[in-house]
Parts: structure tokens; C-alpha cells; sequence
């Protein structure tokens, strides 16, 4: 499958590339079954990659003024060095 969306929501407030989902989100499609996700910053490749490959992918197509934050996030579950 292929997700594509806006890399922000509540109008550019808030970043839809997230460290985690929220407590009682309903997921449809498991990580493993998401071959793409794209934004208007890019694509992320995330088909057979490993999970820090992934956090990588997303976070280079998640809006500049989130990256940071997405980056620490990332460090912070040791998915990052």
C-alpha cells in the first residue's frame, strides 16, 4: 500500500509523521504491509527496510519544523544513534 498525505494538519500546527499513535488509535494496515508513505516533502521508501531505516525515511519527509522533534523522539526509543 501506498499512504499519502498532508506532512501537517490543524494548519501546519501539528506534524502527521508521529513518533508513536495515541493510546486506543485504531490501526488498519501494520507496519510491515506499508510499502510507501508520501508527502509534498518526498517519499518514504519503508518496504524491507528495518525500523531505524524507516524512522529515517519518515522523518525526512515529515515538515522541516518537525524534524527535529521527530529526530529526538527517534534517539530517545533507540531507533536513532
Amino acid at each position: 500500500p501506498i499512504i499519502a498525505l498532508p506532512s501537517t494538519a490543524a494548519k501546519g500546527t501539528v506534524s502527521r509523521i508521529t513518533p508513536l499513535l495515541k493510546e486506543g488509535a485504531g490501526v488498519v494496515t501494520s507496519r510491515a504491509d506499508v510499502h510507501y508513505v508520501v508527502t509534498e516533502f518526498g517519499v518514504a521508501q519503508l518496504f524491507g527496510k528495518n525500523l531505524r531505516q524507516r524512522a529515517e525515511a519518515l522523518i525526512r519527509i515529515a515538515h522541516p519544523d518537525f524534524r527535529d522533534e521527530l529526530e529526538r523522539a527517534a534517539k530517545e526509543r533507540k531507533l536513532l544513534p
